[in-house]
C-alpha cells in the first residue's frame, strides 16, 4: 500500500514536469506580434505667407500755378513815337501814334505774343487799340493782364467786303501752305501803298514755343512753319483787310502730321 502511494506520487511529479508553461494573459509574443500601423499624418502644408507688395505712394503731379489776373495796369510809352493799331500786330490798320511818356491804361493782352491793348476813350468815336509791349514801361508784369484776343476783342468789320474761303491747307514736314479764294481790294480801299489786303493769324509751334503771329500778304496764299512739341493745338484764320475794317475770318482747316 505504501509502495503504491509512492509510485502514484512519482507519476504525478513526472507529469507536471512535462506540462507546457502557461502564458501570462495580456502579453504578446515578440516573434509573432504584428506591429500596430500608426497612421502617419502628413506634415502640415506650409502656407505661403504673402510677401507684402510695396505700394507705390502716389505722387502729386506738379501743376503750374495760375498767374493772377488784373483788369488793368498803368504804363507809359518809352519810344519817341508808338503806333497804336486795330489789331495785335504790326500789319493791322493804323489808328493813332503816341508820344514818349504818354500815360497809358493797359486793359488786356493777346494770347501768344507781346502786344497789349490800351484804353483809348477820349472821344465818343474812339476805339481801343494795340501797341507792342516792348515799347511800354508798365507798373507791373504785363503777363498778369487778362487775355482778350482772340476771344474778348473784336476788330472792326469791313462794310464793303465779304470773307474769303480757304481752298487748301497742306503740310510738308514742318511747312504749311495755305491758299484761299482771291478777293480783289480796290486801290481806293488801301490805307497806304504798303497795306496788305490779307492778314493771316496763326497760333503755332516754333522751336518748342507756342506763339501767335499776324502775317500779311498781297497774294492769296502763304507758307509758314508749324512744328511738334507744344501742348496747345495750332490753328489759324484769314482776314480780308481794307482801310475801313476786316472781312472774315475764314478758318484754316489745320493739317495734321
Amino acid at each position: 500500500m505504501k509502495t503504491k502511494l509512492l509510485l502514484t506520487l512519482f507519476i504525478l511529479l513526472l507529469t507536471s514536469c512535462n506540462a507546457p508553461a502557461s502564458v501570462p494573459t495580456g502579453q504578446v509574443d515578440s516573434a509573432t506580434a504584428t506591429s500596430a500601423s500608426t497612421e502617419t499624418m502628413p506634415p502640415p502644408t506650409e502656407t505661403a505667407t504673402p510677401v507684402p507688395t510695396e505700394t507705390s505712394v502716389p505722387t502729386s503731379t506738379p501743376t503750374s500755378t495760375p498767374i493772377p489776373v488784373v483788369e488793368s495796369m498803368k504804363a507809359t510809352v518809352n519810344a519817341d513815337k508808338l503806333v497804336c493799331r486795330y489789331g495785335p500786330g504790326a500789319n493791322y490798320l493804323y489808328l493813332i501814334a503816341l508820344n514818349r511818356n504818354t500815360p497809358l491804361t493797359l486793359i488786356g493782352r493777346a494770347d501768344g505774343n507781346n502786344w497789349v491793348l490800351i484804353e483809348n476813350r477820349g472821344r465818343s468815336d474812339s476805339h481801343d487799340c494795340w501797341v507792342n509791349g516792348e515799347f511800354v514801361q508798365a507798373e507791373g508784369d504785363m503777363k498778369h493782364l487778362k487775355v482778350v484776343y482772340p476771344d474778348g476783342y473784336k476788330i472792326p468789320v469791313s462794310p464793303y467786303y465779304g470773307p474769303t474761303t480757304v481752298l487748301s491747307a497742306t503740310r510738308e514736314g514742318d511747312e504749311i501752305t495755305v491758299s484761299w479764294i482771291e478777293i480783289i481790294v480796290s486801290p481806293g480801299k488801301y490805307e497806304s501803298p504798303n497795306m496788305f489786303p490779307y492778314i493771316v493769324e496763326v497760333w503755332h509751334c516754333v522751336n518748342g514755343e507756342y506763339i501767335f503771329e499776324t502775317l500779311g500778304t498781297t497774294y492769296p496764299a502763304i507758307k509758314f512753319i508749324d512744328q511738334q512739341g507744344c501742348d496747345q493745338p495750332s490753328h489759324g484764320r484769314v482776314y480780308i483787310q481794307e482801310k475801313h475794317g476786316y472781312a472774315g475770318p475764314a478758318d484754316i482747316p489745320w493739317p495734321g502730321y
